[in-house]
């Protein structure tokens, strides 16, 4: 059962020594209900964000958050334009834990923010270079993880092979991605400070500009690409043009020449990471979500032969080469992570693009 705002203001009150909670309001979300949340306000005319995990995989997101949290210093966050929250305190109730923050004025973006003049486009690429921009001693420092190029590359192929292994992937999705994954060009990119878990609704923003950045629970030194895998599924491709201008724009150092190419990847691999969430889990109805999806991606590759992942631009390997190359890979088992409501959505709207 969902617990009441005023709850949570409760809870607030124990978390902050001192919180003369006169108000408190619901806080509603754009993505799949992992927290009981409120706003509470102070008799100051401050507010605070009191959130509540409702499960065990919401309550270990929250733990990560706030161990990148600290990571991301005072003085860090004077190189961000946007704010990141602090966490102000914490309470337990039952089980688990309510923790305080403070609260960020703005809406969480969606797909509809990104677009031409007078939307948020600009800003959203400005804040996404920033993040990437800071010195990857942030992370390394506080113990995250850093992967490097190989490693990342590695990782994909790995998933891209489990998901092979189901045998639940169209083969002109397999041989494509094996092409970009075999393309070395495609991975000579220099690791930089990601988010790790950006989607619209991360950016807060009020009318044009992004106010705040919310999720910091995969904060890595990784690929600049996971954090733009996203704007694939905007709804006309110049929209995201417009967010990778002004990232590229924003940045200290030219950009990857390679990144919306990996950005296409991952964010078709999402379906695949989707598919082995269902085949882990044995839930043939996501199983039977995500081989729709593919078989959709299926026909809007083959309709956008222009666009290739890889970026060889030699001599192309035939279907049956590829195939056959496959057929000469170990393929691993079938274990999967559990990917969450994010990944499908992002899966989703790629499969429809």
């Amino acid at each position: 059962m969902a617990r009441s705002h005023l709850t949570l203001a409760a809870l607030a009150t124990s978390a902050v020594a001192g919180a003369d909670i006169v108000g408190s309001r619901p806080l509603s979300s754009s993505t799949t209900h992992r927290f009981d949340s409120a706003v509470v306000t102070l008799r100051s005319g401050e507010e605070y964000a009191v959130r509540v995990p409702v499960n065990s995989d919401a309550e270990a997101e929250q733990s990560r958050d706030l161990v990148a949290l600290r990571a991301l210093t005072a003085g860090v966050r004077t190189r961000l334009p946007f704010h990141i929250p602090d966490q102000l305190g914490q309470a337990p109730i039952g089980e688990t834990r309510a923790v305080v923050y403070d609260f960020i004025q703005g809406r969480p973006a969606s797909l509809a923010d990104v677009g031409g003049e007078g939307s948020a486009s600009d800003s959203i690429g400005r804040a996404i270079a920033a993040i990437h921009s800071l010195p990857t001693s942030v992370v390394s420092d506080a113990g995250l993880p850093s992967h490097t190029a190989s490693q990342i590359a590695l990782s994909s192929r790995k998933l891209s092979d489990r998901a092979a292994a189901s045998g639940r992937v169209p083969k002109e999705l397999l041989t494509r991605w094996s092409l970009a994954l075999e393309d070395s060009a495609l991975w000579q990119f220099q690791p930089t400070v990601v988010n790790g878990s950006l989607g619209p609704e991360s950016f807060l923003v009020i009318d044009d500009q992004v106010m705040g950045v919310l999720g910091w629970q995969e904060l890595k030194v990784g690929d600049p690409a996971l954090d733009l895998f996203w704007l694939n599924s905007a709804a006309r491709s110049e929209s995201a043009d417009r967010v990778f201008a002004a990232y590229e724009h924003a940045l200290a150092r030219p950009a990857d020449r390679q990144l919306r190419k990996r950005a296409r990847l991952y964010a078709e691999l999402e379906i695949a990471r989707w598919l082995l969430h269902g085949v882990d889990s044995r839930d043939e109805s996501i199983i039977a979500d995500a081989e729709g999806m593919l078989d959709a991606l299926r026909t809007t590759v083959q309709n956008d032969l222009l666009n290739p992942l890889s970026t060889d631009t030699g001599q192309i390997m035939a279907v049956e080469d590829v195939e056959a190359m496959l057929d000469r890979t170990p393929l691993p088992g079938r274990s999967t992570t559990s990917v969450g409501g994010e990944s499908k959505a992002h899966a989703n709207r790629i499969a429809e693009d």
